[in-house]
Parts: structure tokens; C-alpha cells; sequence
């Protein structure tokens, strides 16, 4: 018989971190357990990442979902038990990272868990002023990143555009590769203008320059605009991931790539549907984490190391808490790595 229990936990960022949807000092996660009769000894462990403002599961009775997600867990097949979950990405992310590390993530294989196997990844560079984030990013070149990306949209765009001259007249695009993300910033009016002008830079790409839910505005800037165009919160919205949905998304919108945040996009079985479609397409896609504790981030880096890519993922996140959960995650630069000899610190948690 299966067993879940959770506990909500409050990350503190270690500075406020600026998005152009506001500024972020903290943010509220929940943590489950999974015990099963059949695996004595073993727990699993998930977070069910609510991203406030954002997740397509943001409803006033989040908690009350959960609660009785956990009561309900051992009534029906692991899987039909997941379905029912079809529309909270979020828990269905935790529930399903919890049940993988229960079983010792049989369904995904990779070799990360050995520390044999490092994820290259990006570097992350929130905003701020110019000099703020001149400085953000020459700190990540000196630790050894090869591709950085901007958070954009929330300061003066001319003040954005300059950064970006000042960073191309240091470092060619040979050495840095360029990704910046407006998290819907633009109006569909404005768009075509600001991609013109960014597209000066040599940037590898834009994630979502105008705001989710504009279909056809975004159909025209994928098939027009001179830099290539990444989905991110179009894919967010929306509330249940179906092939349906999934397909006429991608072929009405037609982007070069789309961006994957598993808590975010129907956990991994969801994202795994966005990443096959978008294949069968020729669309690209790299995994991205969305401000998870190290318990949530580990879980997706187990689920990228199993997957066939060699482009930098978005999963440089899991310094920014000041009360993070100690693990056997360790950062070096560009490369995320697992240390076997590593352990979970888990702090004390009222479990409910």
C-alpha cells in the first residue's frame, strides 16, 4: 500500500531577484513523501513546486488539492491515480519525481547519479541596472560559463540594448552564447521592432517576447522575427497537457524552440509529450528548472540526464536560497554534477 504525506516550506531568496513580472524575495513550495509497502526502507521524496503568479495551478485551494491528493494516493493504480491529477502540473511533477525516486528512477537511467555524467548549463543573470548585471555577467564568464541568459523587459530597453553592445564588443559570440528572456514583456505591436534592434547582438535566442495566450501575434514573430523564438510561459498556460493541446500549440505557433520546466508543463510524462512533438516537428527544446529547492531541481536533472541533448540547460538555480536543502548537488561552473558521497540534509518539517 502507498503512503504521502507533505509539508509547505518557505525559500529565502539570498537577494531579490528581479523578472519583469516583479521582484521575488521569497517563494512558498510544498515537499512530499511516498513510503510503499512494497519497498520497506525506501522513501521518496518530491516537491510539488507551486510557482505563485505564474503555475497554471495557482488556485486559492492549492493545499486543500494536495491534502486530499495524499489521502487518495493508494485508491487506484500509481498511474490512473496520476491522471486525476491531469491540471495541477505542479503536484503531478511532485507525485511523479517522488514515486521515480522511489523506485530508483527505473523509468529514466542515466549515469548522473554516479557523478560520471555533468549537465552543461547556462548561466543566469536577473535583472537589474546596467552595471548590476555587467558585473552578473562577468562573474559568470569567470567561472566558466560559455552561455549566459539575460532576464529582459523590466528595465529601460535602451538601457538593455546598450548592456548587450557592451557585452558583443568585449566577447564574440565564439566565446559567449547569448540567451535573453522577456517573460512576455513586449506587446505584439512593439515586438517586431525590439527583435530588430536585439537582433544586432547575435543572440541565440528570445524566450517568450510578448505575453501567453497570443497564438496567432506569436505565429507571425516565430515565422518573421530575425532572432529565433522560444515558448516558455505559452507552454505554462496551459492547464492540462494533452496531445491535443500540445500539438495545436506547436503547430499553430511554430517556434524554433520550446523551453521545458517540468513542474511547470505537466511533470515529466507531460514534458515528455512537449518534447516528442516538438522532435517530430524539428522544433528544438532545452529543460529549464523554475526556482525548485535542490530537492525538485535534482529530481530534473535526473530526468535531463536521461534524455539525448547536448545544448546547455536552464538548471543553474539551486544557489539562490539562503535556506536551500543541502544535497549532493554540486555546481562548477558551467557543470552540474551529483556527488555519491553526498548527502540530503533535510531540516525539520511539520508534516501534514
Amino acid at each position: 500500500m502507498l503512503y504521502a504525506r507533505y509539508a509547505p516550506y518557505r525559500l529565502l531568496f539570498k537577494e531579490a531577484s528581479g523578472t519583469s513580472r516583479g521582484v521575488l524575495t521569497y517563494k512558498d513550495t510544498y515537499f512530499i513523501q511516498l513510503n510503499d509497502d512494497t519497498c520497506p526502507g525506501r522513501v521518496g521524496w518530491g516537491e510539488c513546486a507551486l510557482f505563485r503568479g505564474l503555475g497554471s495551478d495557482d488556485t486559492h485551494d492549492y493545499e486543500a488539492v494536495l491534502a486530499d491528493a495524499c489521502r487518495r494516493v493508494s485508491e487506484l493504480p500509481f498511474d490512473q491515480f496520476l491522471s486525476t491529477l491531469s491540471d495541477r502540473t505542479s503536484m503531478r511533477f511532485g507525485f511523479e519525481t517522488a514515486w521515480q525516486e522511489l523506485h530508483d528512477w527505473d523509468d529514466y537511467p542515466s549515469r548522473f547519479i554516479e557523478g560520471v555524467q555533468p549537465i552543461t548549463i547556462n548561466g543566469l543573470v536577473w535583472m537589474g541596472d546596467k552595471s548590476t548585471m555587467l558585473q552578473r555577467i562577468e562573474d559568470k564568464l569567470e567561472a566558466g560559463f560559455r552561455c549566459v541568459k539575460l532576464k529582459i523587459g523590466a528595465i529601460d530597453f535602451a538601457a538593455e540594448l546598450d548592456l548587450l553592445r557592451t557585452v558583443r564588443s568585449r566577447f564574440s559570440s565564439d566565446v559567449i552564447e547569448l540567451r535573453v528572456d522577456a517573460n512576455g514583456a513586449f506587446t505584439p505591436q512593439e515586438a517586431p521592432r525590439k527583435l530588430a534592434a536585439l537582433a544586432r547582438y547575435d543572440l541565440h535566442s528570445i524566450e517568450q517576447p510578448i505575453k501567453a495566450g497570443q497564438w496567432e501575434a506569436m505565429a507571425r514573430l516565430c515565422a518573421e522575427s530575425p532572432i529565433p523564438i522560444a515558448l516558455d510561459e505559452d507552454l505554462v498556460a496551459c492547464r492540462e497537457v494533452t496531445t491535443e493541446v500540445v500539438e495545436e500549440l506547436l503547430d499553430t505557433v511554430r517556434p524554433q524552440y520550446i523551453v521545458l520546466k517540468p513542474s511547470l508543463t505537466g511533470g515529466l510524462s507531460g514534458s515528455d509529450k512537449w518534447r516528442e512533438a516538438a522532435v517530430r516537428r524539428g522544433i528544438g527544446w532545452w529543460i529549464t528548472s523554475a526556482l525548485e529547492s535542490n530537492v525538485g531541481l535534482a529530481a530534473i536533472a535526473r530526468y535531463t540526464a536521461s534524455l539525448p541533448t547536448t545544448m546547455p540547460q536552464g538548471l543553474g538555480t539551486g544557489a539562490l536560497y539562503t535556506n536551500n536543502i543541502p544535497s549532493p548537488l554540486v555546481q562548477s561552473g558551467e557543470l552540474l554534477n551529483y556527488d555519491p558521497r553526498g548527502r540530503w540534509q533535510y531540516p525539520i518539517m511539520t508534516w501534514r
